[in-house]
């Protein structure tokens, strides 16, 4: 999921000229700011049922509640919020989802389920948590090789402004930060209070830097303050619904991945092969480990960007399981006939069925590898305002390829459309359906969804969810579609999930295949035949499978758009550092 580039570009070019020596001294070093863009309303919501006109009030807002049957309803000025919610446990207890905007450094809106209990007759409450709208820069100068300033930018959330090194000029109190003649960052230096401003955000005002060490830099350093030693310690069981176990109490040894653990501590901030913001390991239906980095904890909520698209074909079979009218065979353009008529009709669409969704195979021009611009382009379908429904979006693009087929080409837009899917056949708004068939059996805690313009559900990956519930996903399909022992999605349409569909080429220099929203690999290591099926996103966001060793793996990372970086985790990273801390014949 693409989210909204922040950036100050100025048009004017940087002057060469002398750098004052002093000024110039005093900018060596760590920069940091850590700030929320924004203030989402939160806090107690109370709804208040005990008169003709039901009322709501929150965080200084009082309204009307809007009533349909079980559902409720209401908006706040401006949309500044907004609560969708409906009756569960005989009217005791409200399931409720809010709604947040959009905001600059959250292109979309978010939804963020949460429960509403009776505190007396007619009367209920609960509390609002929305998506926190945090972001944090970090700016590290140094002297280049030609005496000049040089630096790295760091940004965890977003990988903003990151990618490769800024030259740094100074005049008076003004400092420039350049890549060349277009992208420029204005900044100034206040030598009495020692502060570094800079443009990093668009359209907002200059955030103020403050310089920053090993011990109060959280978001740039692994740690802090910054230890690179690392002592194992087993998990908590918190009850989330996961068990934990040590390391060896599932036959891995602790030596092997302590050691590629502090390999990830002793990497550098600026140029780090692994940039883990968490590693996750469960083995044997068992949390065994569980390590946070650069700021992140067990109750900070992730971004999964396009690891989230593996939820679309999953809806759908949640959906199905549930009595819907749907099938991989079902004819695409059959659900949504109040589209019509579509654009850049082709006969080659009325073939297109379900599965070819979920396999992307569809056959849409929307090869986002290998095309900025193709008319499917997750990007090109965001950043256009003509269309604000996705999914009609979606269903009007050109065909480039017949639906079906081994060959699969990576196109956001056909998960989401697959998400439409499930909407269509279960008659819920995705949300919904999300919480009460996925979310709420398999014991999840705070999480958002992100939405579209039209307010539904945005199935091409971006939920933030934390790492722990996330690794929920893994665990589920690795058990056939069980979680502790409760059936929660049907087996067969696991077993399908998880089967060969198609295949990708040379996809981060690596060929492998593709099933319903899982990508497929094939190791060997140690001489040992390992299957991998991964659901994974840009910046490192990745849930590994491995059924060979009954084992699931969790990553969240900061190597946004570095693709060659994230891309070979899975495939190069794990069979390297994780997979040889298998104990041959250890026990269950």
């Amino acid at each position: 999921m693409r989210t909204l580039l922040v950036i100050g570009l100025l048009s004017s070019t940087v002057c060469a000229h002398a750098q004052p020596a002093d000024t110039a001294q005093r900018l060596l070093g760590l920069w940091g700011a850590e700030m929320n863009v924004g203030s989402p309303v939160a806090g107690e919501l109370s709804i208040d049922g005990r008169g003709p006109q039901w009322l709501a009030r929150i965080g200084g807002f009082e309204l009307a509640v809007e009533r349909k049957g079980s559902a409720l309803s209401f908006v706040l000025p401006g949309k500044a919020g907004e609560f969708r919610g409906r009756f569960r446990d005989e009217g005791q207890g409200i399931a409720g989802e809010w709604i947040q905007p959009a905001v600059s450094v959250l292109s979309n809106g978010y939804a963020t389920p949460f429960e509403l209990r009776e505190v007396a007759p007619r009367a209920w409450r609960g509390r609002v948590v929305p998506l926190e709208p945090r972001v944090s820069f970090y700016i590290l100068i140094a002297r280049g090789t030609d005496g000049g300033l040089s630096a790295k930018i760091r940004n965890p959330e977003f990988g903003w402004l990151q990618r490769g090194a800024w030259t740094v000029q100074s005049r008076g109190r003004d400092v420039t930060f350049a890549q060349g003649q277009r992208n420029q960052l204005a900044g100034t230096y206040d030598s009495s209070a020692d502060q570094l401003t800079a443009a990093v955000l668009f359209g907002g005002p200059p955030v103020v830097f403050t310089r920053r060490g090993a011990d109060d830099a959280v978001g740039f350093y692994a740690r802090a303050p910054r230890d690179t030693s690392y002592r194992y310690r087993r998990p908590i069981a918190d009850g989330d619904g996961w068990a934990t176990a040590s390391l060896a109490e599932v036959g891995l040894d602790e030596a092997t991945i302590s050691a590629f653990v502090q390999r990830i501590l002793r990497g550098g901030p600026t140029d780090n092969a692994v940039a883990v913001q968490s590693l996750l390991i469960a083995r044997h239906g068992k949390l065994v480990l569980e390590e946070y980095f650069h700021g992140f904890d067990e109750e900070r909520p992730h971004d999964m960007r396009s690891a989230g698209k593996t939820f679309a074909p999953m809806l759908v079979g949640l959906a199905r399981d549930r009595g819907a009218k749907v099938a991989p065979e079902t004819p695409v353009y059959s659900l949504f006939s109040e589209y019509k008529p579509f654009a850049n009709w082709d006969a080659r669409k009325e073939q297109m069925r379900v599965k070819d969704l979920m396999s992307m195979t569809a056959g849409y021009d929307c090869d986002e590898d290998h095309s900025d611009t193709a008319s499917g382009n997750e990007d090109v379908m965001q950043d256009q305002t003509t269309q604000p429904d996705w999914y009609k979006y979606t269903l009007d693009v050109p065909m480039a390829h017949e639906p079906g087929g081994d060959r699969a080409y990576y196109c956001s837009a056909e998960l989401n459309l697959v998400g439409g899917v499930a909407a269509k056949v279960s008659g819920k708004w995705l949300p919904e359906l999300f919480d009460e068939a996925f979310a709420r059996p398999l014991q999840f805690r705070l999480y958002h969804l992100n939405l579209m313009p039209t307010g539904e559900a945005y199935l091409g990956g971006g939920a933030y969810i934390r790492a722990r519930d996330q690794l929920k996903l893994g665990q589920l399909y690795l058990n056939g579609g069980t979680w502790n022992g409760r059936r929660v999605i049907d087996r067969d349409w696991v077993a399908q999930s998880l089967t060969v569909h198609a295949s990708f080429e040379n996809r981060f220099g690596v060929d492998h295949q593709y099933g319903w929203g899982w990508h497929i690999s094939h190791l060997t290591v140690g001489g040992r035949a390992v299957t991998e099926y991964a659901a994974g996103g840009n910046g490192g966001q990745t849930v590994l499978i491995l059924p060979e060793l009954d084992m699931v793996i969790g990553f969240t990372g900061s190597a946004y758009g570095d693709f060659q970086a994230w891309g070979p985790w899975g495939v190069r990273v794990v069979p390297q550092e994780i997979i040889p801390a298998v104990v041959a014949g250890a026990p269950r």
